[in-house]
């Protein structure tokens, strides 16, 4: 790696629903261009490579409903606490590895549920954290796209919500953190659930927001 640079992991595969390679792809030109080495990789082998996530400053993770061994697990965790940042964006985090628990308490969040296909979303950012880095220059905003309903951890600063509306499940309307910042040891995590597909990105608020969040995560 050039001195003075920072590296950036890009992890991608699992399921194609959230299109690993197509949406990681919008942004591998901006890591770029902020300086960073970036490094692609389809496996989730690399978790493992204990001197390079040491030397990375982000990973970028995109790879839904995933299976990964306790070896891959306990690398990437410890990589994070150790100071290497981890973000990324919908199922490619939230329903990474479903049956990791460990993973799930370093990312703050599990998937639950969505309904079928994109709908009509109004992303309300939490005035207790409208100085925050990822959301700085942004205010509420409209996306159509696949909500998730998540099971978060209370630790999370939660920088925005959206709401779901009654069903004949559930007899009111509630708002569900959608996205949120949080630290694992030395490391920082950024989540949102506002983008899925590559359109998704093509509204300026969430590619913003998901560029703001990666560089506030990397070490």
């Amino acid at each position: 790696m050039a001195s003075g640079r920072r590296r950036a992991l890009v992890v991608r595969g699992g399921c194609d629903g959230n299109r690993p390679v197509q949406t990681t792809n919008l942004f591998l030109p901006f890591l770029r261009e902020n300086g960073f080495e970036v490094l692609v990789e389809d496996s989730l082998e690399v978790y493992e490579d204990e001197d390079l996530l040491l030397g990375t400053d982000l990973v970028l993770q995109c790879w839904a409903r995933g299976d990964i061994t306790r070896g891959e697990s306990a690398g990437l965790l410890a990589a994070v606490r150790a100071g290497t940042g981890f973000a990324g964006w919908h199922r490619g985090v939230v329903d990474a590895f479903p049956e990791d628990p460990d993973y799930q308490l370093m990312t703050g969040g599990t998937f639950a549920g969505n309904p079928a296909g994109p709908v009509p979303l109004r992303a309300h950012l939490r005035a207790e954290h409208a100085d925050h880095p990822v959301v700085a220059g942004l205010g509420d905003f409209a996306v159509d796209t696949d909500p998730c309903w998540t099971l978060t951890d209370p630790l999370n600063d939660v920088l925005a919500t959206v709401t779901f509306d009654p069903d004949d499940t559930r007899q009111r309307a509630v708002a569900v953190p959608a996205v949120w910042t949080r630290t694992w040891g030395k490391g920082r995590v950024f989540v949102s659930t506002v983008g899925r597909v590559p359109a998704d990105f093509g509204n300026p608020h969430v590619r913003t927001l998901t560029r703001q969040g990666l560089l506030w995560a990397s070490r």
